[in-house]
């Protein structure tokens, strides 16, 4: 990696000041890994589960999900413990297999090797986090804004705007990169210039906001063309 650069440095060359990276669903695949933990520990209570129910925890806040879960799965454990049996279930399967999203890897790769600061926004807990980022070849996020340690989560701004921060940033000079609509409401409430991803549910496109199907080809340049539009 070379040395760090100073934001305006960056921007000057057409890059972004730094990148704010959504987690589950864009930088790794773990949507499949969550949804097959909540089939189990629903099932285990005699409830029934399907992809509608699934879809609809994408993005949100750990804490939501759980209360969704006691509420539409029959799951009577408290909702601590209800993320503590999803996360533990979703760090296994990691152990195994990372699920890294197409592109994902290659533009953290450009960004590390160009100095572009990197943080890590996700409403994962941190231990899911950090499970995450050890496979990596070397220290590519300066901080993880996790959702255990945020009293306001996604699609509330406070995820974001801690990220923007913690790296001495103006939100406007970031870009963030998300998929789920929690996560792009939460980018755009912050007044972050966002990149949104999508992959188990669609996004409307908007003037606000840059839609695509995958990371696969963006560079460094393109996320800077859209801290500048």
């Amino acid at each position: 990696m070379t040395a760090p650069l100073a934001s305006s440095t960056l921007l000057a060359e057409g890059l972004p000041a730094a990148v704010l990276w959504d987690m589950d669903g864009t930088l790794v695949d773990t949507e499949p890994y969550w949804m097959a933990e909540e089939h189990l520990l629903v099932s285990e209570f005699g409830g029934e589960w399907n992809d509608e129910h699934a879809h609809n925890l994408i993005g949100n806040a750990l804490i939501d999900s759980a209360h969704y879960i006691q509420k539409h799965g029959g799951v009577t454990l408290p909702a601590d413990e209800i993320i503590a049996r999803l996360t533990a279930g979703v760090v296994g399967r990691i152990a195994v297999e990372v699920p890294w999203r197409p592109g994902a890897r290659e533009l953290l790769f450009e960004l590390h090797e160009l100095g572009v600061p990197c943080a890590l926004v996700t409403m994962s807990y941190r231990e899911m986090a950090e499970a995450i980022v050890g496979t990596l070849p070397g220290e590519f996020f300066r901080f993880l804004v996790t959702g255990d340690e945020v009293e306001h989560g996604k699609p509330h701004a406070e995820p974001y705007l801690k990220g923007a921060a913690l790296l001495g940033l103006e939100p406007a000079q970031c870009v963030a990169i998300e998929d789920s609509l929690t996560g792009v409401a939460s980018a755009e409430a912050a007044g972050v210039p966002l990149l949104a991803v999508e992959h188990l549910v669609p996004v409307p496109e908007r003037e606000t906001r840059t839609v695509t199907r995958s990371l696969e080809g963006w560079t460094a340049k393109d996320l800077g063309r859209l801290v500048s539009r």
